[in-house]
């Protein structure tokens, strides 16, 4: 595997210990700084809708300047987002906080492009395993998340808040200049005379269609049921160490098959690892619907992150083969856009589902949509199943 896969890989590490950090903290500072209830989760809010935001212009701006510019500017976002954010901390300025939270959206959503530029600097034998390889450094993030959170809370007088963000401050530096020094692909600019398709048109393909929806169900479900899962525990009476253990296994789940999810792909195929991982989200809804104990909790988070982790991964190799190179740009950024935009009504939604459908209603509400992205992958005809 090429050297610059790895380095994306550390770079993607780095990306999501960030927002791992930031996720554990905003929510925090919002209720610390709002004068109102529905202001709590304004900066969370806010990075979504900065990752959204991005989306689309970080791919079109990367076809014409090259995948480091595009990084390099994205990590300058996030370094202004920390900043001001930790500005709008120690000023008690919710409004200036959700401003520094909305730059680090952009930051992370420029980010996700990371598995897109892997894909460029290796064969495309080497394609399932380059973005399973990227996708494992989020195991680090895991890591490195969580504990800086903790560690940074003696790293300021004013604010056991504020050294997060001279944490988040430091990754980006890093993640800059490992960027800086990594040799990642030129520009690809659209040549005159290249016909580059329709959004109806590329649309019209069953097996872009079938890759988006499997990308922003698997998302989307995801961050939908992990979300609810620590409200449904404290209704349940289950203390916060048996909550965090269930999170932490989560997150190993969603990351750790990443070092064998490419193997499976080359040897099973796109669509039947698709599948797989849609059997899982279906079996993690099972479980769930089972009982309330936490071994239910545990069982049902495991086989929701190992869901999503085949559903995601496959869900991106499988849209490389929807689009010719002049399309990238156009596919990638509406993919990102849409798989996030669901990932984030997956999380706002999440509170509100609880109160209104409760646990066992919020994972029936799941089931429809995971059966609909098996029928779409399973429908592929024979020359696209063997593409896939």
């Amino acid at each position: 595997m090429p050297f610059v896969v790895w380095g994306l890989a550390v770079a993607q590490a780095l990306l999501m210990s960030g927002n791992i950090l930031l996720v554990s903290v905003s929510a925090l500072i919002g209720q610390q700084l709002a004068s109102a209830s529905w202001q709590i989760t304004l900066p969370v809010a806010c990075q979504f809708a900065g990752l959204i935001v991005a989306t689309l212009p970080a791919a079109h701006l990367m076809q014409r300047l090259g995948r480091k510019t595009g990084f390099v500017l994205g990590n300058l976002f996030g370094l202004l987002g920390a900043w001001i954010a930790l500005q709008g901390l120690l000023a008690e300025s919710l409004g200036l906080f959700a401003c520094g939270t909305f730059l680090t959206g952009i930051a992370i959503g420029v980010g996700q492009q990371y598995r897109f530029a892997a894909l460029e600097a290796c064969d495309n034998g080497q394609h399932a395993r380059a973005i399973s390889l990227v996708m494992a450094g989020g195991i680090l993030s895991a890591v490195i998340g969580p504990n800086l959170a903790i560690w940074s809370q003696d790293w300021h007088a004013v604010s056991p808040y504020a050294g997060a963000f001279y944490g988040l401050f430091g990754l980006y530096i890093v993640a800059l200049l490992l960027i800086l020094l990594l040799p990642l692909p030129a520009a690809t600019p659209v040549q005159p005379g290249e016909q580059v398709r329709s959004y109806g048109e590329l649309f019209r393909q069953p097996m872009l269609l079938a890759a988006v929806a499997s990308g922003m169900i698997g998302y989307g479900i995801m961050v939908l049921l992990m979300t609810a899962t620590p409200l449904s525990m404290e209704h349940h009476s289950h203390n916060f160490p048996d909550t965090a253990m269930v999170i932490q296994w989560h997150v190993l789940g969603m990351f750790v098959p990443s070092f064998f999810t490419g193997h499976l792909i080359r040897r099973f195929g796109t669509r039947n690892v698709i599948l797989w991982g849609c059997a899982a989200l279906l079996l993690s809804a099972v479980v769930n619907l089972s009982g309330h104990g936490f071994w239910h909790y545990w069982w049902g988070m495991l086989l929701l992150g190992v869901g999503w982790n085949f559903t995601f991964i496959g869900a991106t190799h499988l849209l490389t083969l929807s689009y010719l190179p002049a399309e990238k740009a156009r596919v990638q950024g509406i993919n990102e856009f849409l798989v996030f935009t669901a990932a984030a009504f997956g999380s706002l939604f999440a509170g509100q589902g609880i109160m209104l459908l409760g646990w066992v209603g919020l994972n029936l509400f799941a089931v429809p949509w995971i059966l609909m992205v098996f029928l779409l992958i399973w429908r592929l005809n024979a020359r696209e199943a063997v593409a896939a």
